[in-house]
């Protein structure tokens, strides 16, 4: 079996890379007609051109994995700011798009929190298609659209978590089908668990994005991964990718839920385990706080175990 790895958003070994920079709402109003189209077109273009940094980084350490940051567009869904995110930078999603499909990255988003469709109040639901709509216009611009995915949590209970998941289905519909078919559903750290969020992505037809911490987290005591990881795997039974798992470890036993700087090799040994015996290829996200240095030292650390050969930069095979 083949474990690929990969980071989010930001190449921490670079200096000044960051391709999430933005600009408040606040500080927009302050200036001009003028003053504002200039600085949104600056902000975008120099996160464009980090985003492109970080793939010729990836490139060069052989990173086949990378999740672009949603942040690349500032205010690009604000209901008082509507500018054209997409005419002026042609050329530079042409060759983000270019990068990813001649290296043959695999690529995705990740949207906030708040977008999310099991609210009760058509506000919400309506800004959750217009984040979606915003994430598929960009790799629509790349010419990823049909091979990048958009990953999302189901979202909140409300304490009824029965009337949320059916409300989730039914505001769903609202999701254009082109981009309902790029989405993907990852369990929980607290509300959601992964049967749960399983069962939703089996009656969507939605593949869904298994994080092995947020299982830690929130499980059942009937939920194990035997018995998990084979209908995991089958949600992805129609895509030409591998399953995809999310990968990090707890800061600490007191700060569980949140994510340690790299990733302890002890902690995910089960789920390495696991997926040995059952034999199937998967690509690994790491959402440790060190990002692409904690992608590069667990697969050193994944290469040394007994019976594992490091492939490439950022390859194992088990």
């Amino acid at each position: 079996m083949i474990i690929r790895f990969g980071y989010v958003a930001m190449a921490t070994s670079l200096y000044d890379a960051s391709p999430s920079k933005t600009m408040t709402f606040s500080r927009y109003k302050q200036l001009g007609e003028e003053q504002r189209d200039k600085q949104l077109k600056k902000i975008t273009k120099a996160n464009l051109e980090h985003t492109k940094r970080a793939l010729h980084y990836n490139i060069a350490h052989q990173i086949h994995l990378y999740r672009l940051s949603s942040s690349i567009v500032p205010l690009a869904t604000h209901e008082e700011v509507n500018w054209d995110y997409l005419t002026p930078f042609q050329q530079e999603y042409k060759e983000i798009g270019q990068l990813v499909k001649k290296y043959q990255m695999r690529t995705s988003f990740h949207p906030n929190q708040f977008t999310l469709f099991t609210s009760d109040k058509e506000h919400v639901t309506t800004n959750a298609v217009k984040d979606m709509e915003y994430h598929y216009n960009l790799l629509e611009a790349m010419g990823l659209e049909n091979e990048s995915h958009i990953n999302l949590h189901v979202g909140g209970a409300y304490g009824d978590k029965p009337s949320a998941i059916k409300r989730f289905h039914e505001n769903l519909k609202q999701l254009p089908p082109r981009i309902k078919e790029q989405m993907t559903l990852e369990n929980d750290d607290k509300t959601y668990t992964t049967s749960e969020t399983l069962a939703i992505c089996e009656k969507e037809s939605i593949p869904m994005m298994f994080d092995y911490h947020h299982y830690m987290a929130n499980r059942e005591k009937e939920e194990k991964l035997v018995d998990l990881l084979p209908c995991f795997c089958q949600t992805w039974s129609k895509s030409s990718q591998p399953p995809k798992i999310h990968v990090s470890s707890p800061k600490s036993e007191k700060a569980y839920r949140s994510h340690a700087n790299y990733v302890d090799i002890d902690f995910i040994k089960p789920l390495l385990k696991e997926l040995k015996s059952q034999q199937v290829d998967v690509d690994f996200m790491i959402e440790a706080k060190k990002k692409d240095k904690a992608a590069l030292q667990l697969v050193e650390d994944v290469g040394k175990i007994r019976g594992v050969k490091r492939v490439d930069g950022a390859t194992v095979e088990m």
